[in-house]
């Protein structure tokens, strides 16, 4: 194998360019030419890729987002879009290809795969959504983020006696919201796996209230069936709340950032042990983290189901919300 190539794929996350740096030295270190494509996908089909060297991925360790950019394409979903990229691959001369990102991006590579091109894929998703692995590149990294905002927006509801809807993303996995909420004290977490009510929300805001408690915090995933905005429009209305209630949405900001220690460390992991397993002759597989080793998973397991949240997760959210 003498020329491989990464890409980075979907929604970015914190760790990205760990993951990219870890493959590209790794590579060098086995005598293989180490391609970065641009954009993705999108990049691929345009043929928008080229030769990284040691030296350009030096100092992006601490980055977020990543130096090769990502997009969304939607030509690739298609089998013509899929001949189309195996076909710029062989011009290019490449041999394999390491694909970074979550479950959209992790389902083009397996196309690839079956068309007989070697891949191995990296988790690489803040939702903590991708089976088969306990951590994606980019989780740990946004939880802190939010976590921050909500000892930041307490200090904030504490002096004014407030209540705050905080929502976070988590379109079909509620881990971040859960996991936040844990960590940071909310009275109530709301998620897809664990819908609850306009009034049973209320509920336990009010119950924060009539204990004596000087502020409440909720905690919505962005995939929760209740939207924020008519959620507060309803509590708006229900004055035996007790507290004034303020909305944040968090978005975006939960992406962006340089990557904690752990997230940089599972990536560099991940991205050395990629390499590995395509130099070992493996292809279809995704770098997957199982207690404290990094395993390799078939492409095909990973993309199967969503992640599920741990039972114990929401007893303990439930416990603790008192």
């Amino acid at each position: 194998m003498k020329r491989i190539a990464v890409m980075t794929s979907g929604g970015d996350s914190p760790g990205m360019n760990a993951a990219i740096r870890a493959v590209v030295r790794t590579g060098l270190e086995y005598g293989m030419e180490v391609y970065g494509i641009r954009q993705a996908y999108t990049g691929l089909l345009s043929g928008d890729f080229g030769p990284l060297t040691s030296v350009e991925v030096s100092g992006i360790l601490q980055r977020g987002g990543t130096i090769l950019q990502t997009a969304r394409n939607e030509e690739f979903r298609t089998e013509a879009g899929q001949r189309k990229g195996l076909r710029r691959l062989n011009e290019k001369g490449v041999d394999a290809l390491v694909v970074i990102g979550g479950n959209g991006s992790l389902t083009g590579a397996l196309k690839l795969h079956e068309m007989g091109v070697p891949v191995v894929g990296i988790p690489g998703s803040i939702d903590n959504d991708i089976f088969g692995t306990d951590m994606s590149i980019g989780v740990d990294s946004a939880l802190n983020i939010i976590l921050d905002a909500l000892d930041r927006l307490r200090d904030t509801a504490t002096s004014h006696q407030r209540a705050f809807i905080i929502e976070t993303m988590g379109r079909s996995c509620g881990y971040l919201a859960l996991m936040g909420g844990i960590l940071g004290g909310a009275e109530i977490v709301v998620t897809p796996e664990r819908p609850f009510t306009a009034e049973q929300i209320a509920e336990a805001l009010e119950d924060a209230y009539v204990r004596g408690k000087t502020h409440a915090i909720a905690v919505v995933a962005e995939g929760a069936p209740i939207r924020t905005t008519d959620l507060i429009d309803f509590l708006g209305k229900h004055k035996s709340v007790g507290f004034e209630v303020r909305l944040t949405i968090l978005g975006h900001i939960q992406r962006g950032g340089s990557p904690t220690a752990f997230d940089r460390l599972l990536a560099t992991r991940m991205g050395v042990n990629a390499v590995k397993l395509l130099n070992d002759g493996q292809t279809g597989v995704m770098t997957a983290m199982q207690g404290r080793k990094i395993e390799a998973i078939p492409i095909q397991d990973a993309i199967s189901q969503i992640r599920p949240i741990s039972e114990a997760y929401f007893e303990m959210q439930r416990f603790l919300s008192r």
